[in-house]
């Protein structure tokens, strides 16, 4: 793409995308590009429904790749070519809605007595106790720590934005065990070199391995923690307002699943005995 991709960057850039969302957008202009061979500027409509199709009947990419594909053609155009985008002739795949899984909290206790190393089960508490986004969590650093007020500073989260959020006794704890033994300076969960912040990836694995010595079915990532730490606040009876800022959501719409996912919502329904014949 050349220029196009240079002047799709800056634009990006312009409207503060975080830098994972601005990479996947030129990724995939840049894969629809390759796949016709052309300039996306010299392509209309048609071309972007044929490409959309393919991603969904013949390639069966993901919903979640489908959407990221059609929202990053739509600013392409919209924004770096100032062209019409008709949602008429360009439709957007209607999103299966899934409920994610949850962790009870037995599970999550069980997970944490399996996480040996200290640094990886400080981070993981952490996740948990605040509900952060694991991305969150690792660009944490030690001045974010408020141990007198008993919040967590987020500093820029998703969508650009600073909240706070809670700091449980028990992770002031972990924290305070952790930073005896590794004395974080600047990022309070350094990677290495020690320079910049522990990697996503680091903390993913972790979680898979200690997720598989727990002894947990379920088909859960670090995110679980923070979908649990929602549900079990939403079955504590917490508002869902305050569930919302603590979880840094934009509108009260994203915090409501959390409604369905816990035992709450189920109230005092029993299953019915199967009667015996």
């Amino acid at each position: 793409m050349g220029k196009l991709h240079d002047q799709m960057k800056r634009d990006l850039e312009l409207k503060h995308y975080s830098p994972k969302t601005r990479s996947c957008y030129l990724a995939s202009v840049k894969s629809f590009a390759l796949h016709f061979h052309r300039s996306p500027a010299e392509m209309s409509d048609e071309e972007i429904r044929q490409y959309l199709h393919y991603l969904i009947e013949e390639k069966k990419a993901s919903q979640a790749v489908i959407s990221q594909t059609y929202s990053a053609l739509k600013f392409f155009y919209e924004t770096t070519l100032r062209r019409d985008w008709n949602g008429f002739r360009i439709p957007r795949s209607k999103m299966a809605k899934r409920l994610p899984v949850v962790l009870s909290q037995q599970e999550v206790e069980a997970i944490f007595s399996a996480t040996r190393n200290l640094k990886h089960r400080a981070i993981l508490m952490t996740i948990y106790s605040a509900g952060l986004r694991v991305s969150e969590a690792v660009h944490l650093k030690v001045s974010d720590i408020d141990s007198q007020r008993m919040v967590i500073r987020v500093e820029q989260g998703k969508g650009a934005k600073d909240r706070y959020t809670v700091l449980g006794q028990r992770t002031v704890d972990i924290l305070r065990d952790y930073w005896r033994v590794y004395r974080p300076k600047d990022w309070l969960f350094p990677g290495q070199p020690a320079k910049g912040p522990l990697s996503v990836s680091s903390v993913q694995q972790s979680f898979r391995k200690v997720l598989q010595e727990a002894g947990i079915q379920k088909h859960a990532t670090v995110h679980t923690l923070r979908h649990s730490f929602a549900t079990h606040l939403v079955e504590g009876r917490t508002d869902l307002y305050q569930i919302q800022r603590l979880l840094g959501h934009t509108t009260p719409k994203t915090t409501t699943v959390y409604l369905h996912l816990s035992r709450k919502d189920l109230g005092g329904l029993k299953s019915p005995s199967m009667s015996q014949r």
